[in-house]
Formats: structure tokens, sequence, C-alpha cells
């Protein structure tokens, strides 16, 4: 009797696969059972959906989770930019045309950087897709700009030339890749240098530095839709978990507590570490994630005072 041997993934096994949507090729990472609450993760600068390749399958047995590249980043399509506006308004529109497609219709959304103006711009249009909200050093606060942003406020935003561009473009170089990984991390032995080595081959890609410099100068509009982020959080309340790193070369931990005067009930995690903190402090994010959820969202339980954890 022949005898083949079958083999079924697991749960927690992570799946790489692409989505066609508008034309694009969108890569993404997801796990979990696809009947489990579902649970988004939007990247930041400069990396892609690989920041989460240990986070979810740290969450697939609670969730079924998702995280897509967005358009220019990591094994998505880069569209030439002569022909495609690389603004955070398209990076939204394709988001949530990817999610609708995936048939994620409310879920819980985890933002980091980029994924902030991303994942904002997505709820405050479609409000009731939001289930609960997770931040991690994703700026909505003036109070929240370090020094670090001195070439982009201070030159590029009030005017993009070749000169304001040279003030940033360090950012888009091997060293100043590495730099965004590593500042503030007290353990760097813990951060794999498969991040800001991969990173730095993404950027090499024709065209990949002119796709961040354009998002670099698009930035300016997400500072002016502060306000109405805000408003949103302070008119909706959605269940809320912050982990902010404490040390981030790009977010004052000012830019954390500000989230708080809108999210009075928001727990509130305050982390010894950098801009990627999933890097070295994945078991308290991925443990109080399942626990916020199971006490907070899943019960539903009456909103009481904020949560702070030291």
């Amino acid at each position: 009797m022949n005898t083949r041997d079958t083999y079924t993934a697991s749960p927690s096994t992570v799946r790489y696969e692409t989505a066609r949507v508008e034309g694009l090729n969108i890569a993404y990472r997801q796990a979990g059972d696809p009947e489990n609450p579902k649970l988004v993760l939007l990247h930041g600068f400069p990396a892609s959906s690989h920041q989460y390749r240990n986070l979810l399958p740290a969450l697939a047995d609670r969730f079924h989770v998702i995280a897509p590249d967005y358009p220019g980043f990591g094994n998505s399509d880069m569209p030439d930019p002569a022909s495609f506006a690389y603004t955070f308004d398209r990076l939204c529109h394709i988001t949530a045309s990817f999610l609708m497609q995936k048939r994620f219709d409310r879920y819980g959304l985890f933002v980091q950087d980029y994924g902030g103006p991303v994942g904002f711009r997505m709820v405050t249009r479609n409000p009731d897709a939001l289930e609960w909200l997770i931040v991690q050093n994703s700026n909505a606060y003036e109070v929240g700009f370090t020094p670090a942003w001195a070439g982009l406020r201070n030159a590029l935003w009030k005017g993009r030339t070749p000169q304001s561009e040279q003030g940033v473009a360090g950012l888009l170089e091997f060293e100043g890749i590495k730099a965004v990984y590593l500042h503030g991390h007290r353990r760097p032995e813990l951060i794999s240098p498969d991040n800001w080595n991969m990173d730095f081959r993404f950027m090499e890609r024709p065209n990949a530095r002119r796709v961040q410099m354009d998002l670099f100068y698009d930035y300016r509009t997400n500072v002016e839709l502060y306000p109405q982020w805000q408003r949103f959080l302070r008119e909706r309340q959605p269940r809320t978990l912050i982990f902010w790193g404490q040390n981030d070369i790009f977010f004052t931990p000012e830019g954390g507590e500000a989230y708080l005067q809108d999210l009075p009930d928001a727990e509130m995690h305050h982390l010894d570490s950098g801009h990627f903190a999933v890097e070295d402090c994945l078991d308290r994010i991925a443990t109080n994630m399942c626990r916020f959820y199971d006490e907070k969202v899943a019960l539903a339980p009456q909103r009481g005072s904020a949560r702070r954890a030291k």
C-alpha cells in the first residue's frame, strides 16, 4: 500500500501571499484561524510586514492576523512614482481596498509609525470597522516630534528642493536605516541585522528613494489631520492599548502621553525601548494584547479609569 505524507499547517504558521488590488500585487503575511477575531498590523518606515515576523505567530492562537506591505514597500509592487502618487491618502485607499477584499470588515488595528497615518485615515472614514486600537510609537500630536524631524519640518515641508531633500537623504542610507532600528534599544543583540540589511536592499531598487522622499514630503498632510484624528479618538473612545518606546529616535515620550488627553481610559505601557519595540519587547506586547482583548474587548466591560503599567 502506498502512503503519502500530508502536511497541515498549524494556526500559528505564517503564510506569505499576494493579492491583486487595483492593478497592484500587494504582498501580505497572515496567520491564525479565520474564525478568530480579526487583527490588522500596519507597518512603519523604513520597514514592511517583516517587522511583524515574530508578532504574527505570537498572536495567531488568539487572532486571525494580517499584515500587508504598502505599495512601494517590502514585497508589494512599486509602481513608477512618475505615474503613481505616493501619498498617505493613496496608501490608505489601497490598504482599505485590500482589507475589504480579504473580508476584514471589523478588526483590531495595530499601528506603528506610518501605520498611524494610514490606519487613522481608514477608521475616520469607516469608524465602524474599528473594534479596538493598539498604538506603538505612532504619532498623532505635535508634541510627539523629536529633533530628528528638523530637516523635514523646518526645510522640506516648507519647500521641496534638491537642497531640502539632501538634508534628509541620510535617513535613506544604510547607516541611517540601521540607526532607526538600534537607537534607544538597550539590548541591540536582540535586534536582527536582517532588518536593516533587507530594508536597505529594498532601498537600492530603482525609484525607491524617490518613493520614500515623496512620502517624507507628504507626511506634512498627516500633521494637518491631527485635530481630526484626535477628535475621532475623543468622540469614539475606542478601547485602546498603548505601547510606547521611551527612547524612540523619532517620537518623544510626550507624544505617547498625549493620547491619554483624548483617551483617558487607555492602557499605557512605557517600554525601555526604541522605535521598533516589538523587536525587544515581543513577549510583553503579545501577552498584554491577548489579555487586554479578553478583558476589555471580548467581554466589553464598563470603562474605568486609565490603567498605567510602568
